[in-house]
């Protein structure tokens, strides 16, 4: 597959609403870097330029202006893109509501995603659980205290997410990558959840 203009345009565009936002952790990495790896990830598990695009605009919506910027997401990029940054986004809420609460409705909502949805999702969990796992090697445990939960809290929901994604289409060797991710994180972390 060859990326089109679309995916360029897709770029500028997440550069332009991200370029003042900076990744939770050490060394105030641009949070593009985060949004670049998501997208390699959905491209190496066959992703289509779509859901590539999607994977660069995920986090536009709950981030980076709500209702507005989804309607432009709409307009510039089309439904099919839309629909799959809209299947990645916790809330568009303003203020988010409770953590726990939006995180119960995203595991629910997984669940019965499109393929597309679980793709992208599964791509951002696992480039979130790296750079945690990157960060307790480095941190310690004080990785925890970046986080608006407890350690306990983000490993549950870490779990969770590998669980729900079980029920889905997302790419098997996808998943156990996160998996093992995840499992790593637990151990490093003396935290154990049940599997």
């Amino acid at each position: 597959m060859h990326l089109t203009a679309r995916f360029s345009e897709a770029l500028v565009f997440a550069a332009s609403l991200h370029r003042h936002q900076i990744r939770k952790g050490p060394g105030g990495t641009p949070y593009l870097g985060h949004l670049l790896t998501v997208a390699g990830i959905v491209l190496e598990y066959g992703g289509t330029e779509d859901e590539a695009i999607a994977a660069l605009l995920h986090d536009a919506v709950e981030d980076q202006g709500g209702p507005p910027t989804r309607e432009a997401i709409r307009r510039i990029f089309g439904e099919h893109v839309a629909a799959i940054v809209d299947g990645c986004s916790d809330t568009d809420e303003s203020p988010k509501p409770p953590w726990q609460f939006r995180k119960d409705r995203y595991i629910a909502h997984l669940r019965t995603a499109t393929r597309s949805v679980v793709l992208v999702s599964c791509a951002d969990k696992l480039a979130n659980a790296r750079s945690v796992l990157k960060d307790l090697r480095e941190m310690g445990d004080t990785v925890w205290s970046i986080f608006h939960c407890t350690r306990e809290q983000s490993l549950w929901y870490y779990r969770e997410v590998v669980r729900a994604l079980h029920e889905t289409a997302v790419p098997e060797s996808l998943l156990e990558e996160l998996d093992r991710t995840v499992t790593e994180i637990e151990a490093l972390s003396g935290v154990v959840t049940s599997r």
